[in-house]
């Protein structure tokens, strides 16, 4: 993603630029304005430097219907007429270099508009680091890291294709662990690095995935109301300190995502609303530019500079946080004009539709230019309409996404394990109708924070039944989504039962893994993965119809799905039985494609998950008896509210 040819390192260290007249070439300006600029944090924003022999700092903003702008901050008092930047031509960038600025200084830009007589002090966009909230300064600082994830890095694109195992743990920083002795405080950047590491590794995950950790004013929005898209929120410590986590999780082999939100910003004063007295981000007319849902503004995707602006925030989170992929937010809400709106209350495009043309090309920009600068990353959409092709490559006339969420799986999903098992024959169809399209889209199968939020509850808290049923059932609910095409994604606390709906002001209920029915979940959860990558069946043809074949789909009056995965080379195909009531099924005949022992590799009604340890002792021998279309069949004894895996060996 360089604006001068693609690049796919990013040095360990900050050098200093010596600063003659301007760090702005004429070619960044024509690059930013034409909207194919995307490393502009390298040019805007607070750089350290030199010029004419003395150190200090180099600002510039974009601010293009100002009359002036200063920089002011704690280094001149906050004084807004003492020290000015120069307009760039008719580029609408200010800039100025000041010397004797040192790193940590607190600074923001000081805009005198042309219209109104608006006059407002702003917080750089392309600040990298700012204070603590509510305080909104930006902070001059320096990015110099040392990176030890060269091995990670190395081979992280095979450790994140299409063939490979993805399982996705989905963090809230600031209420994964807290510490109630010092007044509830949540957990810094470096202490999760002493502690998050070697429980995904625990527990078997590949990739972490973070809600936004980028600057955000209001806590309760969980960092989807962005207003620093260059800065990781110092809520938890420094850039620096974030950098260390990403590393620290490298090299203990674990992938990181963070989540990226170019759907929407604030209106907060001090961020990028109404920036320079106009609407200079955002649409003017309100049907374009403001989501009634979040009272938020949209971004302009039209316009070339914030074009630039996004594609390099997107590149700066890859380039200098060596982050693996971008969960992007929201995509439905840019692809549709009339997204959450009423007829008459939006703007249909040139064409009279309602598709956001000029999103969907920012979209598929983004993703060309993404996969070109960084082969080995991914990116993922949360894309709940039925959009065609969004993983699909641009040249195919698709978004160019490497994954979307499979938020149909989902509803349908819960929907069927909300019933109770006596009524689930008649919901039968729900666990069965993914097949239909499950090869379509290169698919994550989402259990995310969405789904514990807003007085849903916790997801034990929508199992139906008694105490050992709902524990069974989330058990069964688990292994469907280990067992069925698709990467995995689980936000925190799920994989232990966490019972109360999540807080992002409290800590998650670690308190309860006292309890064996709590330990059996997360041990079942760490053995889900353990088998997820262990066998090629369950992960190769993820996203290949070759990888699935149903045995029985239509056993609805007994609730029971019994079918196969299948790896690449065809030598060791699982088979998968699933049981959605709380009768046992024996015997319970099963064809399969071939002779020989099948053994049973999981198990979720085994005793160490805290299920009533019904099972098939090891592993059942196939007979050369027909079933189900097959030459053999397997005699089982198919446990309550429980799903089963087999695996073939000669």
């Amino acid at each position: 993603m360089s604006a001068t040819g693609n690049r796919t390192a990013t040095p360990s260290k900050t050098e200093a630029v010596s600063y003659d007249a301007s760090l702005l070439t004429d070619h960044d300006l024509y690059l930013f304005n034409e909207g194919t600029h995307y490393r502009l944090y390298e040019k805007l924003g607070a750089r350290l430097g030199e010029a004419r022999g003395q150190r200090g700092v180099y600002f510039a903003v974009w601010a293009p219907n100002a009359e002036q702008v200063s920089v002011l901050g704690d280094f001149n008092h906050w004084n807004p007429t003492s020290h000015p930047l120069r307009p760039r031509g008719v580029s609408g960038i200010w800039e100025g270099f000041i010397p004797g600025v040192e790193p940590k200084t607190l600074y923001k830009y000081h805009i005198a508009s042309r219209y109104h007589g608006y006059r407002v002090d702003k917080t750089d966009p392309f600040a990298f680091y700012r204070q603590r909230p509510p305080d909104t300064a930006g902070i001059v600082w320096d990015l110099s890291y040392s990176w030890h994830d060269q091995a990670w890095m190395a081979e992280r694109s095979a450790r994140q294709q299409w063939n490979a195992p993805i399982s996705i743990y989905e963090v809230h920083l600031g209420s994964w662990a807290r510490v109630p002795e010092e007044g509830n405080r949540w957990l810094s950047y470096r202490e999760m690095a002493e502690k998050l590491p070697d429980y995904l590794v625990a527990q078997g995950f590949t990739h972490v995935e973070f809600l936004p950790v980028m600057e955000h004013p209001f806590a309760g929005s969980w960092g989807y109301q962005t207003t620093g898209y260059f800065a990781p929120t110092s809520r938890y410590g420094t850039p620096q300190d974030f950098m260390y986590l990403v590393d620290t999780l490298h090299q203990h082999g674990i992938g990181v995502y963070l989540d990226w939100v170019p759907s929407h910003f604030p209106t907060d004063e001090h961020g990028l609303a109404y920036f320079d007295g106009t609407h200079l981000y955002e649409h003017a007319d309100p049907r374009q530019g403001y989501h009634p849902d979040w009272g938020s503004y949209i971004f302009n995707y039209g316009r070339n500079e914030v074009r630039s602006f996004l594609m390099s925030s997107a590149a700066f989170w890859l380039d200098v946080y060596h982050a693996d992929g971008l969960r992007v937010d929201a995509v439905a809400s840019m692809l549709y004009l009339d997204y959450s709106r009423r007829e008459g209350e939006w703007i249909p495009n040139r064409y009279g539709g309602r598709e956001n043309l000029e999103a969907i090309d920012f979209l598929r920009q983004f993703n060309t230019e993404v996969y070109a600068a960084h082969p080995g990353v991914q990116t993922v959409a949360e894309e709940s309409t039925a959009w065609p092709m969004v993983s699909k490559p641009t040249y195919l006339g698709g978004l160019g996404f490497g994954y979307k969420w499979d938020m149909g799986w989902m509803h349908d999903t819960l929907e069927y394990m909300r019933q109770d098992p006596l009524y689930r024959q008649y919901h039968h169809h729900r666990m069965t109708f993914r097949m239909l399209y499950a090869f379509t889209e290169n698919f994550v199968l989402p259990l995310s924070h969405d789904e514990v939020v807003h007085g849903k509850g916790s997801l034990i808290g929508k199992m139906p039944g008694d105490e050992w049923q709902r524990f069974a059932n989330l058990r069964l609910l688990f292994g469907w989504m280990f067992a069925q095409p698709g990467k995995k994604l689980l936000f925190m606390g799920g994989e232990f039962g966490q019972v109360r709906e999540w807080q992002h002001e409290e800590s998650l209920e670690w308190h309860v893994l006292q309890y064996p029915n709590h330990a059996g979940v997360q041990r079942w959860v760490a053995d889900l993965n353990r088998a997820y990558r262990a066998e090629p069946a369950l992960h190769e043809l993820d996203t290949d119809p070759k990888g699935f074949e149903w045995i029985d789909a239509n056993n609805a009056s007994q609730s029971i799905y019994t079918f196969l995965r299948k790896d690449k080379a065809g030598k060791r195909p699982v088979l998968v039985v699933a049981n959605g009531t709380p009768v046992p099924r024996h015997p319970y005949r099963v064809g399969v494609p071939h002779g020989g022992f099948w053994r049973e590799i999981l198990n979720s009604d085994a005793g160490e998950y805290w299920g009533s340890g019904v099972g098939n002792g090891g592993g059942v021998e196939a007979h050369p008896m027909p079933a189900h279309g097959r030459p053999w069949s397997l005699e089982l004894t198919i446990p309550p509210l429980a799903i089963t895996f087999f695996r073939h060996e000669d």
